[in-house]
């Protein structure tokens, strides 16, 4: 874990060292994501390739939206994956937005408190 407020600053060392760490494991939630994303929609559109499911899995993921051709025929239980999809995706993105950016904060605020001294 982290210092408590009463111990002294990380050095950059290791607060470079945790803000890695975080990255990685951050990286690797959104590829997991990624990768249920690609499968449901590969199982649940059979009109879709790998490359296509990936495409859709990745733009939602991302927030951008899905990339869908108006020609293709959705089934009812490629609707509810969809919908669940982008649901979980918001979520998780934001997870990993707030796994990144906690050691950042934490430093921030571990700052202030030993200013206060």
């Amino acid at each position: 874990m982290y210092e408590h407020k009463k111990q002294p600053l990380a050095t950059k060392q290791i607060f470079y060292r945790r803000l890695w760490r975080n990255f990685f494991f951050a990286f690797f939630i959104l590829l997991l994501c990624l990768f249920a994303g690609v499968i449901g929609y590969k199982l649940t559109i059979p009109q879709f390739d790998w490359y296509d499911s990936l495409l859709n899995a990745s733009m939602i993921l991302s927030g951008m939206g899905p990339v869908i051709d108006a020609d293709i025929y959705l089934s009812n239980s490629a609707k509810v994956f969809a919908s669940v999809y982008a649901l979980f995706s918001g979520v998780m993105f934001i997870t990993t937005i707030g796994i990144v950016i906690a050691p950042i904060a934490h430093r921030f605020f571990h700052k202030l408190h030993l200013d206060d001294k």
